[in-house]
């Protein structure tokens, strides 16, 4: 990780491009919620907290076992209560405070945080963790994160409800999937913030940000750089809760 000194100057380059920018996307992906103290959920093994994908996160698994798939789940929306927005997603919202209209996060997260924070332009590329769906009328509802038990059941038609995120083998929403199409492609700067961009389709929308015309500028916010070299601008090496709000701080100065 950069050292304060070490940053300085890749800090003065991205915040010369926010101050040139009509228009700035966030992508954001399960870095910065871990400074939450969010679990990143899959680890190197492939295992999603203990748990093979197959058995917890696609439709034929929650067909199989709804209540095993939801005991997983409530314990990840248990984990919500205890965490709150880092100085990271404050910082997005001062952007957001700033370009209004000509700002939005699209987020592959499914926790929630940016709208606790205050983000209102948002694309959930993934869903969200607060949200239940109904497998018979498919009527969408905002639970919070009241307790929901093993197996809730819809109250309009009775079939099972399921969390309304997005599992394997699903395609995204396709009026979200546009809507961040759109975004990135009317922006000037896309900002990549805790994620290593190998999943797609969300991956995709770095290419697409530099092959538009003109192209956009893209920053990257990592721990640990990942993205091609090609593709990126400025690379800013820390800690996203670190990161941000001094590249506002420069933004602003």
């Amino acid at each position: 990780m950069n050292t304060s000194d070490e940053l300085t100057e890749p800090l003065e380059a991205a915040a010369a491009i926010l101050r040139a920018a009509r228009s700035v996307v966030v992508l954001t992906g399960a870095g910065i919620s871990a400074e939450s103290g969010v679990a990143t959920f899959r680890d190197a093994g492939g295992l999603w907290e203990g748990h093979r994908v197959t058995d917890v996160a696609t439709p034929d698994a929650f067909r199989r076992d709804p209540a095993f798939v939801w005991r997983f789940y409530n314990a990840r929306r248990d984990n919500l209560t205890r965490v709150s927005p880092n100085p990271g997603h404050l910082a997005l919202v001062a952007m957001e405070q700033r370009w209004k209209s000509a700002f939005a996060v699209v987020t592959q997260n499914v926790d929630n945080l940016h709208r606790v924070a205050g983000n209102e332009r948002i694309h959930e590329l993934h869903g969200n963790l607060h949200r239940t769906r109904c497998t018979g009328c498919g009527v969408i509802a905002d639970r919070g994160l009241e307790p929901l038990g093993d197996a809730p059941m819809c109250p309009e038609c009775g079939h099972f409800l399921r969390p309304d995120i997005v599992w394997f083998n699903e395609i995204l929403p396709q009026d979200v999937w546009e809507a961040a199409l759109f975004a990135v492609h009317d922006c000037d700067c896309l900002i990549v913030v805790g994620t290593s961009a190998v999943v797609y389709p969300a991956a995709g929308l770095i290419p697409l940000a530099k092959r538009k015309t003109p192209p956009a500028k893209v920053i990257e916010v990592n721990l640990d750089p990942t993205l091609d070299n090609d593709l990126i601008d400025v690379v800013l090496a820390g800690p996203s809760g670190v990161v941000l709000p001094r590249l506002m701080a420069m933004v602003d100065a």
